[in-house]
């Protein structure tokens, strides 16, 4: 008898042929999760088997399967063989000794002498024998003890499943950089594409002297948290404020914004493809402020190549704090830190930029200069 933490996979299952390639990524994501920790990982037919770990940790480890993409769900239970009596002795250790029961037997094995049903009678009745108060409800159970019956000899023998994060593993969706901010959204969009199996990388614009060091420290704590799901391994930085000043001296007023962001997804594009990555991911969600509009999202789309992927583009501003609260990132998201598009902020920015005019007054600017610029500015830190 041994204590085992049980892990079941999500969408794998539907990949038909591909399903190694998902597996085996599946399989290096829990590897790295567990880092760290004592462990043996064993998979067994659409079954993943953590054991070996030191007890003490088992809160620890239960915690970190939490954020692994691909994961359906996960329980503590444990190995035995698969005789009755084996079966029995693990099974008295999850049922409890009143209430209402009923024993849940699933049998991979085909072969195995007794059909799901009578193998679920026969726990149950020796349980009812040792535990007098308990009661059988087949329906609306309190309790429920699981067995799984697999094909090597073995069963499994539980009494919850926990639900996991869903999802495909990191790692098998391709690579985007995400433009990850001080705020409240684009955590949550680098969360949700890091859920379809994207690798995400991050890259954050600064202001500084205009935003100060605290500012870029709150977002490093957003990349760590983050990186908890998506696996991220750096944060890259960039100065824009020499950009900003050029476009605040220069052009109108109400373009501020606009211009900026179009320096923004330029700058976004070579560093994705100096990193590998396959497209751009922002964290707008459409008309939530002005720079958001369709026509906003258009002149920034109008400077790159690469496809730009926007995950919470229909959702409002509660659902994404929903999902901010989730993943831990809320509070330190609403911390008073100023991001670089606060500054030179006009008072009534452009909610319908004209893409003539805003390539008019971009003319006025020494583009690739400013770029060439901001990207000797380039910092990476480790997570």
């Amino acid at each position: 008898m041994e204590r085992v933490i049980i892990i079941r996979y999500s969408e794998i299952h539907l990949k038909g042929k591909n399903r190694g390639f998902f597996e085996r990524i599946f399989m290096v994501n829990l590897e790295r999760a567990m880092r760290g920790i004592r462990h043996e990982l064993h998979r067994t037919s659409g079954r993943y088997l953590l054991a070996g770990y030191p007890e003490e940790l088992e809160e620890e480890i239960m915690s970190r399967l939490k954020r692994v993409f691909g994961i359906h769900s996960y329980s503590r239970g444990l190995v035995v063989g698969n005789s009755l009596d084996e079966i029995y002795a693990a099974a008295k250790l999850f049922a409890p000794q009143d209430g209402t029961f009923k024993v849940d037997t699933h049998r991979a094995d085909k072969k195995y002498p007794m059909t799901s049903m009578e193998l679920s009678a026969a726990i149950g009745g020796r349980l009812l024998h040792d535990f007098p108060s308990l009661k059988v409800d087949v329906h609306t159970p309190e309790h429920t003890v699981y067995l799984d019956i697999r094909e090597n000899g073995t069963a499994l023998v539980f009494g919850s499943y926990e639900k996991g994060a869903g999802g495909m593993p990191v790692g098998t969706s391709g690579k985007g950089l995400l433009l990850i901010s001080g705020g409240i959204d684009s955590p949550v969009a680098g969360y949700m594409m890091a859920k379809r199996g994207m690798g995400v990388k991050l890259l954050h614009f600064h202001s500084y002297p205009y935003t100060n060091d605290g500012a870029k420290e709150k977002v490093k704590t957003l990349s760590k948290i983050l990186s908890g799901y998506s696996l991220s391994e750096s944060l890259i930085t960039v100065n824009v404020a020499h950009i900003q000043e050029e476009i605040h001296k220069t052009c109108a007023k109400e373009l501020n914004v606009t211009l900026l962001r179009r320096f923004m997804f330029r700058i976004a594009e070579i560093v994705a493809k100096e990193t590998c990555a396959n497209c751009l991911i922002t964290g707008e969600s459409l008309g939530q402020v002005a720079s958001q509009t369709i026509e906003g999202i258009t002149s920034s789309n109008a400077v790159v190549t690469l496809p730009v992927l926007r995950p919470l583009i229909g959702f409002d501003k509660d659902e994404i704090i929903e999902l901010s609260k989730k993943i831990g990132s809320y509070e330190t998201s609403i911390q008073p830190f100023e991001d670089c598009c606060t500054v030179f902020l006009p008072d009534f920015p452009a909610i319908k930029p004209n893409l003539r005019f805003v390539e008019e007054e971009e003319n006025k600017l020494p583009v690739k200069e400013l770029i060439e610029e901001a990207l000797k500015s380039k910092e990476e830190f480790k997570l």
